[in-house]
């Protein structure tokens, strides 16, 4: 009975709700206010529903930023700033991508060079015979075989004793390869540290130097760093915190610097710097003339190199290649302690989005969905009328169902929206006239009927939908 229960209530739900329509982002054609103010809205309150200490976030085409927003606390006691930086971690593989490929296509290397040519002091114990080479190809793609880690505790709370280089080589012969190259996917912070020490080798100059050469000065990125710097700790770069503990608390991470793994782990940067550096991308694939790497150069590091199908893992030339709703999108992702970063870039779109976060124990990827979810979604052209329906905005009790109910304006329509919830949903609902609404199903006919309530000073004080009555927070 109960089985049967569960299906009528299924059947009953899809028929009284809209499918979520997909409409292409076109912001030279579309107005988008109404979403950036429900972007907005949506990562505060995530910010606060998650614990989060605070947030940066930025949505850029291949000409601006089209939106940028920061939300919560840099350091525990001041409002985190859009320009706050935060440590990049795994992000920071793609520059040092970027800087083999330029030594690639300088012909100083060879992706297939074996890494023991280029480093000839390179020992690690290897039991598989008849394997093949093990490239720098290879540990780009993270298919090298390779341990994942550098043979030291340096994701260890609370102290994270991060190596020098000397220590990983010196380390090197009391490690094994995990596989033979070329078998299978194994992320690997040891091998692109290794690549690290292949720029430098192969250059003649440090790897911060390297980088902030040929790099960060040509494309601008000021706030960026190759390391962690104590003397903006707290300032600038913003404070980590951990993940949630029993007491739902996070609690401030130890500074830490990567060092030895820096080429792996160990850049700053904010999300005004990582979007100049998705402009670049985005502005290079469609241009004939070199600037930092050939067009083709870069599209082969955004092709698959590997796939890994049994994990569902694709991987470019130091990228991450991932799908999302059916457009390929390249990028990284960073998780060190007390932050998350993620960068995605759709070259097919044009667009790109990095968010921030000073905490462990979260998901930047989901808020990067939530907003191409939201900016999806709409509809409205240039020069239509935006906040139709301000006087209705605002917080809804929703309780105890939700915790609450965002009401706002959205085109010619009302959207609600039910918090917390990593995957926003709009509910929208059509102007009927005066104070009532209906709720738009998915073939467009028109549902439950939605009534905006008012005091006896004509001030909205909440709204009824299926009789049930929910109140405006007024605080």
């Amino acid at each position: 009975m109960k089985k049967y229960f569960l299906i009528l209530i299924l059947i009953i739900y899809s028929c009284d709700t809209q499918q979520d329509s997909v409409e292409k982002i076109q912001f030279q054609d579309k107005e988008y206010s109404e979403a950036f103010q429900l972007i907005e809205y949506w990562l505060d309150a995530q910010k606060d529903y998650e614990k989060l200490p605070g947030l940066t976030a930025v949505i850029t085409d291949k000409d601006e930023n089209k939106w940028a927003g920061s939300f919560g606390l840099s350091d525990g006691e001041n409002k985190m700033n859009i320009e706050n930086t935060f440590s990049i971690c795994s992000i920071s593989k793609l520059f040092t991508s970027v800087a083999l490929m330029q030594l690639v296509e300088e012909g100083k290397i060879s992706l297939d060079d074996k890494i023991e040519d280029v480093l000839p002091w390179f020992d690690i114990n290897n039991d598989f015979d008849n394997a093949p080479d093990l490239t720098l190809k290879s540990i780009l793609s993270h298919s090298s075989g390779l341990p994942r880690e550098s043979n030291h505790p340096y994701w260890s709370w609370p102290d994270f004793p991060f190596p020098s280089k000397q220590d990983v080589m010196d380390e090197l012969n009391n490690q094994e390869m995990l596989y033979p190259p070329s078998k299978y996917y194994q992320y690997s912070n040891l091998g692109l540290s290794l690549l690290g020490y292949v720029v430098e080798e192969v250059s003649g100059q440090s790897f911060n130097e390297y980088v902030n050469k040929n790099i960060l000065i040509p494309l601008g990125m000021s706030s960026t760093k190759t390391y962690m710097s104590s003397d903006e700790y707290g300032k600038v770069l913003s404070l980590g915190y951990s993940s949630l503990n029993r007491n739902v608390e996070r609690e401030k991470v130890n500074f830490f610097n990567a060092d030895g793994i820096a080429a792996a782990a160990g850049f700053t940067s904010n999300v005004l710097d990582l979007a100049k550096f998705a402009r670049w991308q985005l502005n290079l694939l469609d241009s004939s003339e070199k600037n930092i790497l050939s067009a083709e150069t870069l599209k082969n590091m955004h092709k698959i190199h590997w796939d890994d199908s049994s994990i569902s893992v694709t991987r470019g030339l130091g990228f991450g290649v991932y799908n999302l709703d059916g457009e390929t999108w390249v990028g990284h992702g960073g998780s060190c302690p007390g932050y998350r970063s993620q960068l995605y870039i759709s070259p097919n779109l044009g667009i790109a989005y990095s968010v921030m976060i000073n905490s462990s124990g979260t998901s930047p990827t989901k808020y990067i969905r939530g907003i191409h979810k939201i900016l999806s979604k709409v509809n409205l052209n240039k020069g239509d009328e935006i906040n139709k329906f301000k006087e209705f905005e605002g917080k809804y009790i929703s309780q105890p169902w939700v915790s609450e109910t965002y009401v706002q304006s959205w085109g010619g329509n009302l959207a609600l929206v039910s918090l917390p919830s990593d995957d926003p949903y709009l509910s929208l609902y059509k102007h009927v006239g005066g104070d009532i609404f209906k709720k738009i199903l998915s073939n467009n006919d028109l549902g439950q009927e939605l009534e905006i309530l008012r005091d006896e000073n004509n001030n909205v004080v909440g709204y009824k939908t299926h009789q049930n009555i929910y109140k405006k927070d007024l605080r």
